[in-house]
């Protein structure tokens, strides 16, 4: 057995590096094949979309494993370097996985496979092309996590907005159409001023590499800078934009309440790609070793941080709509996030890095478990009749009742009385998603603030980091208040009706969810001694730098000499 361990890993070894493209390859190779398929060949497609969301998460686990495989503790790890086209760097694409793109490639494919098992219940069907323009997302997530130079982050980016433009407007309506306008418009925006932010770099640096671009930044003349700092301030607000910072968010609620479910749990990500985008950028050209740029716009991290986790918070407490309250608590975790990156403070960033696990995971399942819920709320009062059998017996008036036997307003018992299987798994799992996305213990959500907020003290506490920490707290006890208030409304208020219907399809992908948050919180060790090692990785980019520039070519075949 030890035997086989031994020579897997060293298989794993060999193939590692070649799988660094398969995240992007599998979702682009499963949607060309999905387009040669006509739509009556829905099944086939449903089927195609769940293996290679099968696929794509496991080889995220893998290469997860392998990036934590080399080190123990806070060690460096293995940075995985795959150069496309044989170009070294900085001359040619590269793609990276770290230990921070493993991990979030790797949170992408639970998400992911979870949503396309929930799709196939009934959502592929409101429209055409739903498997395809997933798999298009899930490349230009992966992309975007992936690549190393701002360039190919663009190309990705746009890839998967393309295809978000198109699940958001899927199942059509008034209401997707106009928040798919909104969508459209601010992210068309946003990509022109990547565009410009990107063209006004590379003209100071002479670079699109990430890597290669850190390493100029210090080196900068005088004169330069300023003109890098114009350019990483309107890359930045291309950034803001996507991660869904005040005051460019008034477009997220709508869309995000707007979009089928298995989409807007997949949106989840979305604004993680924006917050992932400004902590890699932020980190690798402004680290503290860039001379006069470094911990260039920390102030504007801090301030927009805590703005879009204040106006969050009051949105959060002033809707009483499920879908609302789900997208209101994306909101929330993108303004924490951002706080966090901004206070530049490795203790606090793997502290955020947890929250990001937890949060992403939790508001992924709550918005399939609204469509549940909005279902049977909406299913009718009338009460069928194999519920007649599980009710307890009706006491008319003119029945002489025992004294000690509790009735209520329908003169039933109130005790005795089983919980409907659908129910309870509808107010458990709505249950767990209150603690999660509000922090309280015992799970996953309390660990990453907990974690955040102890970070803070670990530096010196200042103005900001006092108001921070004020903030999290008063968060947390808003969104407390909303989702309790929503859960007496639509649970303790619910009127008799109906059972609700519960396809395991729609089941299974929620379940695995929770059980992944669940599992943050039984593996919290391991899971932080990674996330520690990350931040301490992004702390120190030079270990990313030295890795990507030292990638080597791979020898192409040499000609022998003919024998004259």
């Amino acid at each position: 057995m030890t035997a086989m361990i031994q020579l897997l890993d060293r298989l794993l070894d060999f193939a590692m590096p070649h799988l660094v493209a398969a995240p992007i390859l599998v979702p682009m190779l499963t949607a060309a094949l999905m387009l040669l398929l006509q739509e009556r060949h829905r099944r086939i497609k449903s089927a195609l979309s769940v293996v290679s969301g099968l696929v794509g998460l496991v080889v995220a686990l893998a290469l997860l494993r392998w990036v934590n495989a080399s080190a123990t503790g806070t060690g460096a790890g293995s940075i995985g370097v795959y150069l496309a086209g044989n170009w070294q760097a900085p001359f040619g694409i590269v793609l990276v996985a770290d230990r921070l793109s493993a991990m979030m490639v790797a949170l992408t494919g639970v998400v992911a496979f979870a949503a396309s098992i929930y799709s196939t219940s009934r959502w592929d069907r409101a429209g055409v092309h739903f498997h395809p323009l997933l798999q298009l997302q899930l490349m230009g997530l992966n992309g975007a996590f992936l690549t190393g130079d701002l360039f190919n982050l663009f190309v990705f980016f746009e890839v998967m907005l393309a295809s978000s433009y198109g699940l958001l407007l899927h199942g059509s309506g008034r209401n997707r159409v106009s928040a798919g306008l909104h969508y459209i418009a601010i992210n068309l925006a946003a990509s022109s001023l990547f565009l410009i932010g990107a063209a006004l770099l590379y003209g100071a640096t002479g670079t699109l590499n990430m890597a290669d671009m850190g390493l100029r930044i210090s080196q900068l003349a005088p004169e330069d800078r300023g003109l890098v700092h114009a350019g990483a301030a309107i890359l930045a607000t291309a950034f803001f934009a996507k991660a869904g910072a005040w005051p460019l968010n008034f477009w997220l609620v709508p869309g995000y309440s707007a979009a089928v479910p298995p989409v807007g749990a997949v949106f989840a990500l979305l604004t993680k790609l924006g917050l992932y985008t400004l902590l890699r950028t932020w980190s690798m050209l402004f680290p503290h070793d860039a001379g006069a740029s470094a911990q260039f716009g920390q102030s504007v991290l801090l301030g927009l941080g805590m703005a879009t986790l204040a106006v969050a918070a009051l949105g959060i407490v002033g809707t009483q709509k499920l879908a609302q309250l789900a997208s209101y608590s994306v909101l929330i975790s993108a303004g924490t996030l951002l706080t966090a990156v901004g206070m530049g403070q490795p203790a606090v960033w793997s502290g955020a890095l947890f929250y990001l696990l937890n949060s992403s995971l939790a508001a992924a399942a709550f918005f399939l478990l609204v469509d549940v819920i909005e279902r049977w709320r909406n299913a009718g009062m009338s009460i069928a009749p194999h519920e007649l059998a599980g009710r307890a017996p009706f006491l008319s008036e003119d029945l002489k009742v025992q004294e000690d036997v509790n009735l209520d307003d329908d003169q039933q018992a109130l005790y005795g009385r089983a919980i409907p299987a659908g129910v309870a798994f509808l107010g458990l799992s709505f249950v767990a998603c209150t603690l999660l996305i509000t922090g309280l213990p015992p799970l996953a959500g309390f660990v990453g603030k907990l974690s955040m907020l102890m970070g803070l003290f670990e530096g010196a506490m200042d103005r900001s980091s006092w108001l921070f920490f004020a903030l999290v707290l008063v968060s947390g006890f808003l969104t407390l208040v909303a989702l309790a208030r929503a859960g007496i409304r639509y649970f303790w208020t619910q009127p008799h009706g109906a059972l609700p219907s519960l396809p395991a399809l729609e089941v299974l992908p929620i379940a695995v969810l929770l059980s992944c948050c669940v599992g943050l919180t039984a593996l919290a060790e391991p899971v932080m001694q990674h996330v520690r090692a990350t931040a301490d990785a992004l702390s120190h980019p030079a270990l990313y730098r030295d890795a990507v520039m030292g990638a080597r070519q791979i020898p192409g075949p040499t000609l022998k000499e003919a024998a004259p």
